[in-house]
C-alpha cells in the first residue's frame, strides 16, 4: 500500500510538473470577425511571430505551446498585421486569460483574470494612453498666437510629462525584482535632481552629463536576455552611443567592450549586441569610425569571442578581411605608398610593352625585362614635399568625376591663393592614356597627374576604391587626416588640421 502511494505521489508530481512546463494565453475578444491573429514579441531591432492562432471562434483566440515562452513583451496582432495591445510574459504569466472587446476604446476594456501584476502593467498602458490623449486634447483647443501661447503650451506639456515619469516610478518601486519593472526601468532616464551651480553660477551642465552617462544603465541586466526582448532597448542603445558616449572612435570603443564585458559569451544578447556594433561601424557614414569595425574584428571576430554569431562561418571570414583591408586605411595610419608612372609616360610605357600585355606573366615578363627603366620613373606618393598632400583616385568617364575635379582644381587653386603648402597626387585608375592626357591638358591641372601604368600598385585593394572619385587628404609625414571626403569639405578640414596642431 505505501509503495502505491509514493507511486502515485510522483505521478501526480510528474503531472503537475508537465501542466506547467508549456504556456497557454487565451484571449477573448467580444465582437472580433478575424478568423487569424498572431502571437509575436520583440527582440532587439526586429519583431518576431511565435505562434499563429488560425482557429478563433466567438472571438476566442488560443495561443498554447508544450515549452515556457521566453521572458519579454509579446503582442497580440490582428489579421492585418496591426498589433492589438501589448502584454508581459514572465515566469508567473505563461497562463493567462486577457478578456477584452474589440473596438477603439479595447484597452481600456482590458482585464486579466488570473494576473494581479499583469492588470497593473495593463493600468499603466491605459494611463499613458489616456496622458497623451489628454494632452492632444488640450493641443488641439489651444490658440498658438504668440510665442508666450507656444511657451505655456511647452510648460503644459512638461507637466503632462513628468505625471508619467512619476506614475513609471511608482510602477518600479511597487513591482521592484519582476520583469516588467525591469523593463519600464530601461525605459526611464535617471536625471540629477539637485543640479550644482557651475564657477559662473549657472547650473553645472557637466555635473549633469555625469550623472546621465554614470547612471544611464543602472539596474539593466546584460545577464538576462529578456532585457532585449522589449521595444525599449534598442532605442536606449542607439541613443547612448550617438548622444551619450563621446563622439570619437575610440571612446566608442572603449563603451563597446565596457558593455560586452556585462555580457555572458554566447548569450543571445551578447550575439545581438556584437552584431549590431559589427554592422553599425561598418557602415557609419562618420569619418574614421571605421576604426570602430577594425577593433570589433581583432577583439572579438579574430579572437573567437563572437563564435556562433553568424551561422555560415563565411561571413566571420568576411569581415575579418574586410577589417583587415581597411586597418592601413584608417585617420591617423601613415598612408601606404605608391609607385606610380607619370601621365606625360604614356607613350614610354606603351612602347615597352605595358599595354599590349594580355595577362599576369605577359605583364610580368615586360616588367623585369625593363625594370631598371622603369625604377627610374617612378612618382612615388612618399616622395612628395607639402605640409598638405591631397591624394586623389579618379577617371576621366566618371559622371561624379567630372563634377567633383574641377570643383577639386578650384579648392587646390584657392588653397595656394593662402598660401598653404599643398599638392594633390592624382590618381588616373584607369590605363587609357590619350584620354588622359587630353583630359589634362583641356583642364590645366597643375598636379602630380599619375597612373599606375606599371600595373604595380593594385591601388584598388590597397586603398579601396570601389568607386571613384577618392579623395585623401595627408599631412606633411603622409598620415591619413580624412579620407573620402568631398572636394568642397577639403579646405574646412585643412584649416581644422591647422587648429588641432596650434593646441
Amino acid at each position: 500500500m505505501k509503495k502505491i502511494f509514493i507511486i502515485l505521489i510522483l505521478s501526480c508530481s510528474s503531472f503537475f510538473a508537465n501542466a506547467q512546463s508549456g504556456y497557454d494565453i487565451t484571449i477573448n475578444l467580444k465582437n472580433c470577425k478575424d478568423t487569424l491573429a498572431y502571437l509575436t514579441f520583440y527582440q532587439f531591432d526586429k519583431t518576431l511571430i511565435k505562434d499563429t492562432c488560425t482557429t478563433i471562434k466567438n472571438g476566442e483566440i488560443v495561443f498554447k505551446g508544450k515549452n515556457k515562452l521566453d521572458k519579454g513583451i509579446y503582442s497580440l496582432v490582428s489579421q492585418g498585421k496591426s498589433i492589438v495591445f501589448d502584454f508581459f510574459i514572465d515566469e508567473s504569466t505563461q497562463n493567462l486569460e486577457i478578456n477584452s472587446e474589440y473596438g477603439v476604446d479595447i484597452l481600456n476594456n482590458v482585464k486579466v483574470v488570473n494576473s494581479n501584476r499583469e492588470n497593473e502593467f495593463f493600468n499603466y498602458l491605459k494611463y499613458i494612453s489616456q496622458q497623451n490623449k489628454d494632452f492632444q486634447d488640450l493641443k488641439s483647443k489651444t490658440e498658438l498666437k504668440t510665442k508666450k501661447d507656444t511657451l505655456a503650451l511647452a510648460e503644459k506639456q512638461k507637466t503632462f510629462e513628468q505625471k508619467i515619469v512619476d506614475y513609471e516610478e511608482k510602477f518600479i518601486i511597487q513591482n521592484k525584482g519582476s520583469y516588467i519593472a525591469d523593463v519600464l526601468n530601461i525605459k526611464t532616464e535617471k536625471k540629477l535632481i539637485d543640479i550644482p551651480k557651475a564657477s559662473n553660477g549657472r547650473p553645472d551642465s557637466l555635473a549633469v552629463y555625469n550623472f546621465y552617462k554614470k547612471h544611464y544603465w543602472d539596474n539593466v541586466d546584460f545577464n538576462d536576455d529578456g532585457t532585449i526582448r522589449n521595444p525599449f532597448f534598442i532605442n536606449k542603445l542607439k541613443k547612448y552611443f550617438d548622444n551619450v558616449v563621446v563622439t570619437h572612435p575610440d571612446s566608442v570603443a572603449v563603451e563597446i567592450d565596457r558593455m560586452m564585458n556585462k555580457t555572458v559569451q554566447g548569450s543571445l544578447i551578447n550575439k545581438l549586441l556584437l552584431a549590431h556594433f559589427t554592422y553599425t561601424y561598418e557602415t557609419s557614414k562618420i569619418m574614421g569610425f571605421d576604426k570602430v569595425f577594425v577593433h570589433m574584428s581583432d577583439n572579438y571576430f579574430k579572437t573567437g569571442k563572437a563564435f556562433g554569431i553568424y551561422d555560415d562561418e563565411e561571413v566571420v571570414k568576411k569581415i575579418i578581411k574586410r577589417a583587415d583591408k581597411l586597418k592601413p586605411l584608417l585617420v591617423g595610419a601613415t598612408a601606404q605608398d605608391l609607385f606610380m608612372i607619370k601621365a606625360e609616360d604614356y607613350d614610354k610605357m606603351k612602347t615597352m610593352g605595358f599595354e599590349n600585355a594580355k595577362n599576369s606573366e605577359e605583364m610580368t615578363k615586360v616588367f623585369y625585362d625593363h625594370v631598371n627603366e622603369v625604377n627610374k620613373m617612378w612618382v612615388k606618393l612618399s616622395d612628395v614635399k607639402a605640409d598638405y598632400t591631397i591624394l586623389v583616385f579618379w577617371d576621366v568617364d566618371c559622371g561624379h568625376c567630372q563634377k567633383e575635379i574641377p570643383k577639386l582644381l578650384d579648392v587646390y587653386n584657392d588653397l595656394l591663393k593662402e598660401k598653404k603648402d599643398v599638392k594633390v597626387y592624382s590618381v588616373y585608375m584607369q590605363h587609357e592614356g590619350e584620354k588622359y592626357l587630353k583630359y589634362i591638358a583641356e583642364h590645366k591641372l597643375p598636379w602630380i597627374n599619375v597612373y599606375d601604368g606599371a600595373h604595380y600598385n593594385n591601388a584598388i585593394e590597397k586603398y579601396d576604391v570601389y568607386s571613384t572619385p577618392v579623395i585623401y587628404i595627408l599631412d606633411k609625414n603622409k598620415v591619413i587626416k580624412a579620407k573620402r571626403i568631398e572636394a568642397d569639405n577639403v579646405t574646412t578640414i585643412i584649416k581644422a588640421i591647422e587648429l588641432e596642431n596650434k593646441k
